[in-house]
């Protein structure tokens, strides 16, 4: 087992490589994924992209998926998330087993239950800062009213309700990553999704997105499950789960992943 103890105070617990934990209250857990196996096949040649993957999630946790590029890590984020179907294994969010949905089920519990951060921001060009927020909620039947006041309640906690009238090509790239944020939030979800969050950014903005995301987890204990490509965005999780050929091989702590920035070395 990989010592990090350092780093997470309770209701944190120290992990072993698969990401299983002495969890001792069944209702603090928010993911638990047993035994994954995912296979893709393309022209003849089979590639596995996850091998027997296990990892549990407690409520208010920060994680990072870390490997080399082909290694797993969205294929895993994917089939956490329920975004992509596994061949084995169960994945559970708040004790509901999602490979048991039908994919409207799924559909719904994503929409109600989950927030997804995109390296592309994925909105909308011809709607507004607030419109593109409330869009969700909109589309799961909230009444206009209501999802604009929670669309601004969103903007403002990541410090853009001033821009709610904009689009996203008056926005800077920092700043429509705020908006992807705002609307990952609006729903307010179990866990927030983040694939490569600050991949398109220069090192300010993305620290400055940083900021807010760990704020959301500080102050809102929001649950956070992010893949990264880079040690700086991983230290300022509570744990990092490193990740190749499919399987995970390590975990680290915190102050674990500040060594490795402070070395100016890679995580692996």
């Amino acid at each position: 087992m990989v010592g990090f103890a350092t780093e997470l105070t309770p209701p944190f617990a120290t992990l072993g490589y698969h990401g299983r934990m002495a969890v001792t209250d069944p209702a603090e857990i928010v993911i638990q994924a047993d035994g994954l196996h995912k296979t893709y096949e393309t022209g003849g040649v089979r590639t596995h992209a996850l091998i027997d993957v296990s990892i549990t999630v407690r409520k208010g946790e920060m994680v990072a998926i870390m490997g080399p590029s082909g290694c797993g890590k969205t294929t895993l984020l994917n089939a956490l998330s329920g975004l992509d179907d596994i061949d084995s294994g169960t994945v559970r969010i708040n004790g509901t087993e999602l490979n048991r949905m039908g994919d409207d089920r799924k559909t719904e519990f994503r929409a109600k239950d989950m927030g997804f951060i995109f390296q592309t921001y994925n909105l909308l060009p011809v709607l507004t800062a607030a419109e593109n927020v409330e869009l969700p909620l909109i589309v799961s039947g909230t009444k206009p009213k209501i999802a604009r006041e929670r669309a601004l309640e969103a903007l403002d906690r990541v410090h853009l309700r001033d821009r709610a009238g904009s689009r996203p090509n008056q926005l800077s790239g920092g700043q429509r990553q705020r908006v992807t944020i705002a609307r990952s939030i609006v729903n307010k979800p179990a866990i927030m999704w983040a694939d490569e969050p600050t991949g398109a950014l220069d090192s300010r903005t993305a620290n400055e997105i940083m900021d807010v995301i760990q704020d959301l987890n500080k102050v809102a204990g929001q649950t956070v499950v992010m893949v990264t490509h880079d040690p700086k965005v991983a230290a300022r999780c509570h744990r990092t789960i490193h990740m190749a050929d499919g399987e995970i091989v390590k975990e680290s702590s915190r102050d674990e992943m500040k060594a490795v920035v402070a070395a100016g070395g890679a995580a692996l």
